[in-house]
């Protein structure tokens, strides 16, 4: 179990933006601290967290989709097709979070937003991180006030930076709502103080559990025939879901298509995978 958040981070809503600043930024060190051991799988846990913020962002844009309507939209459809609106919210928080920041990562994963405001905004400099993150939120919406998923994901990377983490973390995101993008100025930096102690409180103990999930995956290594086995739980541990069509792709010299199929149902009896939709057909595994 890594440590929980501290309780008096998260009892009240603070009422001033000191207090506020200084609870966002006790979250936040508290996180990379929790977090800093090689137990959490990095690359799942941003993949896993980069769901959570499509799914806000979807509702920010009065879509009605869920997590699970999100996941069918993006790894359902073949490559080149448009997986609708909200696979397209899920598609760019996931390409956000699967590389290094950089401006030219950063201009190929989002919509509407160019290499030089890109630049600018990862450059900018502010009071505290989360403030630079609300300031560069509040620019993007005035400029551009129905490109909420775009402001959102180069907000969370421009917190991400200041904090001087070479991948973007949903959290800012986390804890958003359609109304609080109406805020401006001092309103809207109070509310994305609050919304990065709540989005911390989400992430916390997903990385816990993720953790937990890592040790049963390596668990079960014994248990594998499989040729690849051990390439495909690295995979399960750097993608939110997978099918298994999918997994004999990335590993086609070890694993057919129907291999994969097996691999993937025999890790869901040992417990060390999970089968994400509850259908007989088009099944997505993940940890």
């Amino acid at each position: 179990m890594l440590h929980p958040l501290p309780g008096w981070i998260t009892v009240t809503p603070p009422e001033t933006l000191e207090a506020a600043a200084f609870r966002s930024g006790a979250a936040l060190a508290h996180l990379n601290l929790a977090t800093a051991g090689d137990q959490v799988p990095q690359a799942l846990w941003r993949d896993r967290l980069a769901l959570a913020a499509a799914e806000v962002s979807a509702g920010i844009a009065g879509r009605r989709e869920g997590a699970g309507a999100m996941r069918d939209a993006l790894h359902l459809t073949r490559a080149g097709d448009d997986p609708g609106p909200a696979g397209n919210v899920l598609r760019q928080w996931s390409r956000a979070v699967a590389r290094p920041m950089s401006v030219a990562h950063l201009v190929a994963a989002l919509q509407g937003i160019g290499p030089e405001r890109i630049a600018l905004c990862l450059d900018a400099e502010g009071p505290t991180p989360v403030d630079l993150a609300a300031q560069v939120l509040e620019a993007v919406l005035t400029d551009s006030p129905r490109s909420e998923t775009a402001a959102l994901i180069l907000a969370d990377a421009v917190l991400a930076n200041a904090l001087s983490r070479t991948h973007l973390l949903p959290l800012l995101s986390l804890g958003l709502k359609a109304r609080d993008l109406r805020l401006r100025g001092d309103d809207l930096r109070l509310t994305c103080h609050r919304a990065v102690v709540s989005g911390v409180a989400q992430a916390l103990p997903l990385a816990g559990s993720l953790a937990r999930g890592r040790a049963r995956l390596h668990a079960v290594v014994p248990k594998l025939r499989a040729k690849g086995a051990a390439r495909a739980l690295d995979l399960f541990l750097s993608r939110d879901a997978l099918t298994p069509v999918a997994l004999a792709k990335e590993i086609p010299d070890n694993l057919s298509d129907r291999a994969a199929r097996r691999l993937c149902e025999r890790l869901v009896e040992l417990g060390a995978l999970r089968e994400l939709t509850g259908r007989d057909t088009f099944r997505l595994y993940g940890v």
